[in-house]
């Protein structure tokens, strides 16, 4: 364990939040997300866990139980586990509006963005169990602290315009399934959107209701089969599902075809923003005429956990959390709230199947010089919060591709569809005109 400075402001963290102690306390007793957290007659022993700055003896100790959490100053002994950070650390997280990774405690602990200092100190399956309360607590600490991360702002639609239907196609792999499919727009340029791992294509709603888009373009967006509203493949077992490169291609190759679909530009994030780079590699046969990866790169490989499909955790509480300090922090909270939603509405081990492609599963290191984009145009979009595919390894992909393009979005993150349709909008239309524009 690395110790912090211990002159720094912050290596005494419950001083260094003294007066925001109280209010957080007063906050905690009446916060509605943490007593829908703590409310469970489940909860039948108190439970403690810790948040301190690296080498610092004093921690802010946070006791859960039945409805409620009380926040308190004292030792590390008394706790399950402890939330340890360096002190420039958590100075960085308890500003307004953080930068980039340290809008959560998960972007701190990190991915592709290692930093030195952070650690969970004891039981990692209690930090696995309270991942849902730890988070509002720190945020309720935040906000005690520096104020409410300013939001932006989204206007509020009255109309839907997406239309929604089942369809039946075969792909290699899952073989036969009943899919649902989603479709808005009156414009000539067809494009299809991906949804994220372990989600369905409801993150694509406020971009199907565009009204720049539904001018511009035919939009479709599905679920993935055993996703969302679709229904499970054949020889689906629950539990055992699992992604690849040619079921992911060939699944995207059959909805084209079965909807008769003219060389629409392909579009997805993070898992899907790495298979529209294996669709540019695979144009012809999947009839695409262009890709627009969101928050993706030809490879990324990392260390699994197992708590996404695990008997002892809840993977409906613990999936969310895991992805939910991907965000901008100023994205509306609504939308945050939904892409929370999303990933705890999927069925048992579909987020785990799917990252079984997304963490090393695709490999195109050495395919990206061979795109052509000519026939298959590449832009590449990456939100800068996003701390699992970061712009830098967009931006090192994106150099491989001959004519590719890439542009970071500045206040989005993992999911910037969902997040902020408004503010994405803009980057996928200046997106959609290059690809029109270079196509052959």
């Amino acid at each position: 364990m690395q110790n912090g400075d211990s002159t720094h402001p912050w290596a005494d963290l419950p001083a260094a939040l003294s007066e925001a102690l109280d209010k957080a306390n007063k906050v905690a007793e009446d916060d509605g997300q943490l007593k829908a957290f703590t409310t469970s007659n489940a909860i039948d022993a108190p439970a403690t866990f810790g948040i301190k700055s690296s080498g610092a003896p004093n921690a802010v100790l946070v006791t859960v139980s039945n409805g409620k959490a009380d926040i308190k100053t004292g030792s590390t002994d008394e706790a399950l586990f402890t939330l340890s950070a360096l002190p420039e650390q958590w100075q960085e997280f308890m500003k307004q509006t953080p930068v980039a990774p340290y809008q959560s405690y998960w972007g701190m602990f990190g991915m592709n963005i290692k930093q030195a200092g952070i650690e969970v100190q004891g039981d990692q399956n209690a930090f696995a169990h309270w991942t849902h309360v730890w988070r509002r607590i720190l945020e309720i600490l935040h906000d005690a602290y520096a104020g409410p991360t300013p939001e932006d702002d989204q206007p509020e639609p009255d109309e839907d315009h997406i239309v929604g239907r089942y369809t039946y196609i075969t792909s290699p792999v899952w073989g036969k399934c009943k899919v649902f499919y989603e479709q808005a727009g009156e414009g000539e340029q067809e494009i299809v959107f991906l949804h994220t791992a372990g989600s369905d294509a409801r993150q694509y709603h406020g971009v199907l209701n565009d009204e720049r888009m539904r001018q511009k373009c035919r939009m479709t967006a599905f679920d993935l089969p055993a996703h969302g509203r679709s229904f499970p493949y054949e020889g689906y077992w629950p539990g055992m599902h699992t992604n690849t490169e040619d079921s992911y291609v060939g699944c995207i190759a059959a909805l084209i075809k079965k909807l008769n679909l003219n060389k629409p530009i392909v579009c997805g994030a993070s898992m899907a923003g790495q298979i529209c780079l294996a669709v540019a590699a695979r144009a012809e046969e999947v009839g695409a005429g262009g890709t627009i990866p969101l928050q993706g790169s030809d490879y990324l490989n990392m260390e699994r956990q197992w708590y996404d499909r695990s008997p002892y955790v809840n993977q409906a509480l613990f999936n969310p959390e895991w992805i939910y300090g991907m965000m901008s922090p100023t994205a509306p909270l609504k939308n945050r709230q939904l892409i929370w939603h999303l990933y705890s509405a999927q069925a048992y081990g579909i987020f785990h199947g799917d990252l079984d492609f997304y963490f090393g599963g695709w490999d195109g290191r050495e395919r990206m010089k061979g795109i052509d984009t000519g026939k298959c145009p590449v832009y590449m979009l990456t939100g800068e919060y996003d701390w699992s595919n970061t712009p830098a390894m967009s931006q090192a992909t994106c150099d491989k591709i001959p004519g590719g393009k890439h542009q970071a979005m500045k206040g989005l993150g993992h999911f910037p569809a969902t997040e902020n349709p408004k503010v994405f909008v803009g980057y996928l239309l200046e997106a959609i005109d290059h690809i029109q524009k270079t196509r052959t």
